[in-house]
């Protein structure tokens, strides 16, 4: 994922890729494969509710049906509550949101820098 993200960005284009990152050390794997190309975070925050409704009105075979939005919404606030733009989507289509995000990502989220130490220690759990 990081490669030819890695390639469209030396060419020019605006790079969005698309993740669920479980917590800080999978940010931090990712940052130093993207380096030194700037990178930042934004998580899509539509809302628990907003999220089992667009769940429901999707097609059976398109559903993804997922019981721990509570969980994740938690782990991810105080995994990436510091370095992330948390941008609300409820009431946004996916232009709109794509729109305002490329619009808004640079003002709004600074870029984040890799830790190779921190990578490092993980790997090795040391």
């Amino acid at each position: 994922m990081c490669s030819p993200a890695n390639n469209f960005i030396d060419f020019g284009f605006t790079v969005l890729m698309d993740s669920v990152l479980a917590d800080r050390p999978e940010l931090d794997f990712f940052l130093p494969l993207l380096s030194p190309r700037p990178v930042r975070l934004v998580v899509l925050a539509p809302g628990i509710e907003a999220c089992r409704r667009r769940t429901a009105m999707r097609a059976p075979q398109d559903r993804f049906e997922f019981d721990g939005y509570e969980r994740l919404e938690a782990d991810m606030k105080r995994e990436f509550g510091d370095c992330a733009w948390w941008f609300d989507t409820a009431a946004l289509t996916p232009e709109e949101t794509a729109e305002q995000l490329v619009a808004g990502v640079a003002h709004r989220t600074p870029p984040l820098r890799p830790g190779w130490n921190a990578w490092l220690r993980q790997l090795h759990q040391v």
